[in-house]
């Protein structure tokens, strides 16, 4: 069961009055072991958007722009953000099967799948775990995959001035800026490297030291039509994992979005919804 929320039209992260009404929902799962927060809004056929390993948890212009053609759902992850639970998952396998008890809980029987990053790690596992739950799949610079030619940095010891530069195509945009913004309270400070502490946490329970678990040996049951976004400039995850997953994946098309580093939705969701929609519509 779903607990009340509120129907906004704000955009909390600066994009203005958004287009879409949208509701910060709680939704229990397991009798209560767990507490989802959860941004929700739109109407059309489900999506469930999976998020990165940055923790976002609020409302963006990204899934503002994908809730003007579809039903959006967009879940922080156990342990990050309002969501707990986190101590009752000891492994990737458990939190695939959590992720599959939370579409139970929301009624949804099929949806379109849409991973970012560590959130494409999830996606791409639900996707071989139970493909027919899975319509079409998109995975936005993924992880899951190794190559030993081209390790993924470890983002768990960043500085904020490396991340920028592995992130962003450009650390200047407002995207970039209000991601690396720090409250001038301190108080509020502490508050918010904490909370990026205990994201960062909950992400490396389930991924490091290398965040391949064994995605390869399952891949062959990802059959659903699959796409692949890939920022040009991805410090992080770079353009030879696209093109790993491309050779794992015969149903799948791979699109590059120029000018953009590993958070493309963020930095140019324009582009990367024009690039989903005929695929999601197909």
């Amino acid at each position: 069961m779903v607990a009340p929320g509120c129907w906004r039209t704000g955009n909390p992260h600066g994009g203005g009055l958004s287009m879409v009404e949208y509701r910060h929902v709680t939704v229990p799962v397991r009798g209560g072991k767990f507490q989802v927060q959860m941004v929700e809004g739109g109407t059309g056929d489900n999506l469930i958007f999976l998020h990165g390993e940055d923790g976002a948890t609020e409302w963006t212009p990204f899934l503002d722009l994908l809730a003007q053609h579809f039903h959006v759902y967009a879940p922080a992850h156990p342990g990050q953000g309002g969501s707990n639970g986190l101590q009752y998952l000891d492994d990737l396998w458990d939190l695939v099967i959590f992720y599959e008890e939370l579409m139970q809980e929301l009624g949804i029987d099929q949806v379109h799948a849409v991973g970012h990053s560590y959130g494409g790690l999830l996606a791409a596992e639900l996707a071989s775990h139970r493909p027919e739950k899975v319509s079409r799949l998109v995975l936005i610079n993924s992880l899951g995959l190794w190559l030993d030619d081209a390790p993924i940095a470890d983002f768990f010891i960043l500085t904020a001035e490396e991340r920028a530069k592995m992130f962003w195509f450009d650390a200047g945009c407002e995207a970039a800026k209000a991601a690396f913004a720090k409250p001038s309270d301190p108080e509020e400070k502490m508050e918010s490297d904490l909370s990026r502490t205990e994201t960062l946490a909950a992400v490396g329970k389930f991924i490091w030291p290398i965040p391949d678990k064994g995605l390869t040996k399952r891949i062959h049951r990802i059959t659903m039509p699959t796409l692949l976004l890939w920022g040009d400039s991805d410090g992080m995850v770079p353009m030879n994992y696209g093109q790993a997953f491309k050779d794992l994946l015969p149903n799948s098309s791979l699109k590059v979005i120029e000018k953009a580093g590993h958070l493309p939705q963020d930095e140019r969701p324009s582009a990367v919804v024009d690039a989903m929609l005929p695929f999601l519509r197909g």
